[in-house]
């Protein structure tokens, strides 16, 4: 076996690894991906650390990867079906859910009815 395919196979185990950290949403449970703050604002001005975890975890907008099994089962509650997917990004309200770290990227478990909208472009919005 080569250097490179050694390599190969840690990195496929470590990626494995990784992956396996993330819970797995249950009953009406969604994992939300939160996207990274910028570091710098629009003029180029590095933010401070306190203002770059002020954005972090007032967050509005994520990634939806995972649906726990009962997510918009009640017909009562979402009597127009599911308000996302898994994929979709979408608005969330600001401070929801529980926050949680995995390898230093934040995640969230979020209710299915915090979920506000879904957007096709997170890009620009931010919490006011």
């Amino acid at each position: 076996m080569t250097d490179l395919s050694k390599s190969s196979k840690k990195d496929e185990k470590e990626t494995s690894r990784k992956a396996n950290q993330l819970p797995k949403p249950q009953g009406y449970k969604i994992l939300i991906a939160l996207p990274e703050p910028d570091e710098k604002t629009e003029g180029g001005i590095i933010k401070s650390a306190k203002s770059f975890q002020d954005e972090e975890v007032g967050s509005i907008v994520g990634m939806v990867l995972k649906l726990g099994p009962d997510t918009y089962s009640d017909p009562q509650r979402f009597p127009s079906g599911a308000f996302c997917k898994e994929g979709d990004w979408v608005l969330m309200r600001s401070y929801s859910g529980t926050r949680f770290k995995v390898q230093g990227k934040e995640f969230r478990l979020i209710n299915d009815d915090s979920v506000e909208a879904v957007v096709e472009d997170p890009r620009g919005i931010v919490k006011v």
